[in-house]
């Protein structure tokens, strides 16, 4: 792997660096640039595969950055100046949302605050806003399409952008998106939108029939009716029979309790875990030190909220549910009874 010099064949593992080598050895070389764009190349046969792809056989309508085609000039432009340049000039009143085309705002407008969901499947009736949504979710849902795999955990991928958003937020730890209110942080945009919403301005529209907890999300209220209400837990697993309510859940624990899988590292000490969560828990626990969570009766803080609930039933509520079945001593904590079950009646020192 590498970038060769086309002169003396040394190589180089960035193009930049090829470049500053051959201007300062190699000073009498030749500066190869494309007539029509203007590009420069470091050789004459890149110079010529560049004229051949870019020039000839997608006539100028392929971006140079992602490689993605257009029909016409007009809309390969419009894509370099929107996508790669960030110029946004159209901005949504409602969120704040800013698109680079007039059209794209009024679908998002159409779509996402008035509901507008024109595009029907024909193969399940859902709903779609949107066409490239619908065919998506068709070649995804229905043909299976997935092309495209990870090589760091072979999960498969419908697109190529969902691959590499994938490859970024889960395998580099990728957190880009950052609340203001909270620094809370998030690997996609609309987590962090709906997260807001939600949160920090208790936007929740979706009430449960059964109990009126209300919800923030549309899946998360039809998870819950489906988990607690309804009691269905449609996802076995093969290797230990256990029964889980939501498909997610089911394959987690096939990957990490049967596969014994760890795939997200934690990029400051390499601690492996088996969920996203438990790494993002530990990088917000350890490394960044954050205890969010306050206890009303003694202002002791931590850094899980399960740790509070613990801590508050335990101490301040004198709770002991767990009961010795050979002594019948009682325990706030299961791993304290855990622990004296061990020395007390098994004899283990350890």
């Amino acid at each position: 792997m590498g970038y060769p010099c086309d002169q003396c064949k040394k190589k180089f593992m960035k193009r930049s660096i090829l470049f500053a080598h051959q201007i300062s050895v190699h000073k009498d070389r030749k500066n190869l640039s494309c007539k029509k764009c203007e590009k420069k190349f470091e050789n004459e046969s890149t110079l010529l595969k560049h004229n051949e792809i870019f020039h000839k056989v997608f006539k100028d309508n392929l971006c140079e950055k992602c490689s993605k085609r257009f029909g016409n000039k007009h809309s390969l432009l419009l894509h370099v100046k929107t996508v790669h340049d960030g110029r946004n000039q159209f901005t949504c009143d409602e969120r704040k949302k800013k698109l680079g085309i007039k059209s794209d705002l009024i679908k998002h407008r159409n779509t996402v605050h008035d509901g507008c969901k024109d595009y029907v499947c024909d193969y399940c009736e859902k709903m779609f806003g949107r066409k490239s949504d619908l065919n998506r979710h068709q070649k995804t849902v229905h043909n299976s399409c997935k092309d495209y795999v990870c090589d760091c955990c072979e999960k498969k991928f419908a697109q190529k952008s969902d691959l590499i958003r994938h490859q970024k937020t889960v395998h580099e730890g990728h957190r880009d998106f950052i609340c203001d209110k909270c620094e809370k942080k998030f690997t996609l945009k609309w987590s962090l939108f709906s997260h807001q919403r939600t949160v920090h301005e208790g936007l929740k529209n979706y009430a449960c029939g059964y109990c009126e907890k209300k919800f923030g999300k549309k899946s998360h209220l039809i998870g819950h009716q489906k988990t607690l209400h309804e009691e269905r837990k449609d996802y076995t697993c093969d290797h230990c029979e256990k029964k889980y309510g939501k498909k997610s859940d089911w394959i987690r624990h096939q990957k990490t309790f049967h596969e014994g899988r760890k795939d997200y590292a934690c990029e400051k000490c390499e601690r492996n875990f088996g969920r996203k969560s438990e790494l993002f828990r530990h990088q917000r626990t350890v490394h960044e030190g954050r205890k969010d969570y306050a206890c009303d009766k003694c202002t002791k803080k931590f850094g899980q909220k399960s740790n509070l609930l613990t801590h508050q039933k335990t101490i301040h509520e004198g709770r002991k549910d767990f009961a010795c079945d050979t002594c019948e001593k009682k325990f706030g904590q299961k791993q304290k009874l855990l622990v004296h079950q061990k020395r007390v009646h098994e004899g283990h020192k350890d």
